[in-house]
């Protein structure tokens, strides 16, 4: 089992953009001080939701200041993204990291997003599965050349290629030939895209255990039925999104989380614009926040330790993404991102 921390760099009510950005970095590096297996970086663009508008750049700020955590990015939104420029920083992080580095991606939302970087709503629409095997060829191919709606250039040089990594191919420790990529999936059709391609997914933090038991279902039936190696199918590592608070008991853990999030939720979610002007519904922060509370590992450590162990039972994941900074509060947070390594960890190995 992997289990890592999810980070947004959220800016709660009342706090600066750099403040956010400052707890996001610190637990980082106290979660490779703490054991856990991977950081996962989110990105948004003009919303207090997460001030980091790059995750690959957070991300090789972070492969810089640690040393055995993996680091990956939970999404880079490829609509508002170039595939190439996109694989050549995966590329770069993936080999000057010694295969540290994870690349994440999804389609994003009709956010004005698309207007802003000229990408237009058709990238939102129907461009994702394009990019997504632009991007893989980028990765996998030592030369690209591209004839497609979006993307039309003539063949040119992978540089620098993934699979230049020192070490030989024999050598246990040796790098692997290019960096993992995991896909958001929140629809049947996501995660279609996903296991045509053999990639695996990553499920969000709105879902229970029997909704993503069913995604990975359908996942497998796709990728058998794209006819991928049974072998391949069967190995596919998943990442589970969710929330983590650890208190001494549920309530008190509760309510660290109760107390922080709707406000934070009502900011960040609200401040949302569509690019086209469509209605989106926003969920009820409160009604949220308890929903979250309700499914993912938030209570005492042993609590919290049942409850991975379960969800991988029931889903068939055994990676996961814990959201840690619900509580808005740097100590508070670096205090959740310790008692999760040293309390929760243990009991899972």
């Amino acid at each position: 089992m992997r289990v890592g921390a999810f980070i947004l760099a959220a800016q709660f009510p009342g706090q600066g953009q750099g403040e956010a950005l400052h707890r996001a970095v610190r637990s980082a590096e106290v979660a490779e001080e703490s054991g856990l297996d991977d950081v996962w970086l989110a990105e948004h663009h003009f919303v207090p939701y997460g001030v980091c508008p790059n995750a690959v750049t957070l991300a090789a700020l972070l492969l810089g200041r640690t040393r055995r955590i993996g680091v990956g990015t939970a999404v880079s939104v490829l609509p508002t993204q170039h595939p190439v420029a996109l694989g050549e920083q995966a590329a770069l992080l993936h080999l000057t990291s010694d295969g540290r580095f994870t690349l994440g991606v999804g389609r994003g939302g009709p956010w004005v997003d698309l207007e802003v970087f000229g990408s237009g709503l058709a990238a939102y629409d129907h461009g994702f599965p394009e990019s997504l095997d632009l991007l893989m060829r980028w990765l996998r191919e030592p030369r690209v050349g591209a004839q497609g709606e979006r993307y039309s250039f003539r063949e040119v040089a992978v540089v620098p290629r993934p699979s230049e990594a020192l070490g030989a191919p024999d050598d246990p420790g040796a790098v692997p030939p290019g960096p993992p990529v995991v896909v958001a999936c929140t629809s049947p059709s996501s995660v279609r895209t996903a296991a045509e391609r053999g990639l695996p997914m990553m499920l969000g933090m709105h879902c229970g255990d029997e909704e993503k038991a069913e995604m990975v279902a359908l996942w497998r039936s796709a990728a058998l039925a794209a006819g991928r190696d049974g072998d391949e199918v069967a190995a596919a590592e998943h990442l589970s999104a969710g929330v983590v608070q650890i208190a001494d008991s549920r309530a008190a853990a509760a309510e660290s989380l109760t107390k922080a999030m709707p406000g934070w939720l009502r900011q960040g979610l609200g401040a949302h614009v569509t690019v086209d002007g469509r209605y989106r519904a926003m969920r009820d922060p409160l009604a949220y926040t308890e929903l979250l509370c309700g499914l993912h590992p938030v209570g005492p450590s042993r609590l919290c330790a049942d409850r991975l162990a379960a969800s991988a039972e029931r889903t068939g994941i055994t990676r996961f993404a814990l959201l840690v900074e619900g509580s808005g509060d740097l100590a508070a947070t670096e205090e959740n991102v310790r008692r999760l390594g040293a309390e929760v960890l243990p009991q899972l190995r």
